[in-house]
């Protein structure tokens, strides 16, 4: 095998958004960098080699909005390809949305986030704010698991 290059292709990259609801609201950040420049979404961000699903949603959380939560349970994941100039893909996400519970804390944006806010459910239309991808079906469904443990 002496002289033969290889090609490793790139692997995709782990990352969580920490879906926080509290009294029928979303906490929400708009993004500051792509893949979703200026659109709403969870807090959320790559996951640290050596760190948890769970801890890293609880840190993201924090780094990005300054509320301490606690990460609960998965609620889905989500498959993010972003495109390249060519047609191809340039990054391949793989979004681990964690529910989790407020703790304490003001949402004020930080790290990576121009803007952090509570939205009421109601206000998650796709036709009408500009979020990422999912945003109102994830916060529902991060609903509906929090009303059946007894944790809203």
């Amino acid at each position: 095998m002496t002289g033969q290059a290889f090609f490793h292709a790139p692997s995709p990259v782990p990352a969580v958004i920490a879906v926080v609801i509290q009294e029928g609201r979303a906490l929400l950040v708009r993004r500051a960098n792509p893949p979703d420049a200026g659109l709403w979404g969870f807090p959320g961000g790559k996951i640290e080699f050596g760190e948890t699903v769970m801890a890293a949603a609880a840190r993201e959380l924090l780094e990005e909005t300054g509320v301490t939560g606690e990460a609960q349970d998965v609620i889905t994941t989500l498959d993010i390809l972003v495109p390249s100039e060519d047609g191809g893909i340039h990054h391949h996400y793989i979004l681990i949305a964690v529910r989790c519970r407020w703790l304490s804390g003001i949402p004020l944006a930080a790290d990576d986030a121009l803007e952090a806010r509570w939205f009421p459910l109601g206000e998650l239309d796709p036709i009408t704010l500009p979020m990422s991808a999912d945003v109102d079906v994830i916060a529902k469904r991060a609903e509906t698991m929090s009303r059946s443990v007894g944790n809203t």
